[in-house]
């Protein structure tokens, strides 16, 4: 089985178009979406319709729910942007999407740790920086589900990671297909950067018994157009910037 792997969206149909030819050109037929789906500086509605149509199983994210569970008013510009766009149906949907998934046997998805679609599974942050969280903090995090399984799919981080756990399982983060940057201003502050504007995604291999393998791709899409929509939408200029180069405008 070759299963595809996408995670954080984030509204941006364009490389999510790109995505799926992409796909279509491997001959990928199984694909799984880890969440944050439509919240962003795009086009959250098209978005939507177009993994509906495509009937891609999707587990949910942070701001899938946060657009339902939250005042508008108090929505941060993003979620706001997905709750004008979409329907009161599109909003459910997100809503019901579940918590985690099993696309083939022994494989656990979720979006950022099993239980817990805020933390982030591989990663901790130091210095307002993101790296590699130590084996240990990986472990309890991943809880007994998680070691239990053989792959973990899980995204949120938006960083391309890649753990063997020993006695335990892969885990694997594609990476954002959309968003290849952010800065968050909350505690704790910190930011994430891909260093290119490319859209991420994974394939993990599973032949039987053998190991898993797995393909890191980044692809190039038209993210000159993602960032004109991120403009003309009234997003400041580092959200523009980032979906263009990959980098935090104080980065490059």
């Amino acid at each position: 089985m070759r299963l595809a792997v996408i995670t954080d969206i984030h509204g941006n149909a364009a490389a999510l178009d790109a995505m799926l030819e992409d796909a279509a050109s491997r001959g990928l037929r199984d694909i799984i979406c880890l969440g944050d789906i439509a919240s962003g500086a795009g086009w959250p509605r098209e978005t939507v319709e177009m993994l509906q149509a495509t009937g891609i199983p999707c587990v949910r994210g942070n701001h899938d729910r946060w657009i339902s569970e939250h005042d508008p008013e108090t929505m941060g510009k993003q979620d706001r942007l997905a709750y004008d766009e979409l329907s009161a149906d599109q909003r459910r949907w997100l809503l019901d999407l579940p918590q985690a998934l099993e696309p083939a046997p022994g494989v656990l998805a979720v979006h950022g740790s099993p239980g817990q679609d805020v933390q982030n599974l591989i990663e901790e942050i130091v210095a307002e920086r993101l790296r590699r969280a130590p084996m240990a903090v990986l472990r309890e995090r991943l809880g007994e589900a998680g070691m239990a399984a053989r792959v973990v799919l899980c995204g949120h981080s938006h960083r391309t990671g890649l753990v063997q756990v020993p006695g335990g399982p892969l885990v694997l983060n594609p990476g954002s297909l959309g968003l290849p940057g952010f800065r968050i201003s909350r505690e704790p502050a910190h930011r994430q950067e891909a260093g290119s504007p490319h859209a991420r995604y994974a394939v993990l291999h599973l032949d039987g018994t053998a190991p898993p393998q797995v393909e890191m791709l980044a692809i190039a899409y038209d993210w000159e157009a993602a960032a004109k929509r991120a403009e003309d939408v009234g997003f400041n200029a580092a959200w523009p910037h980032v979906l263009r180069t990959g980098l935090l405008p104080e980065s490059a």
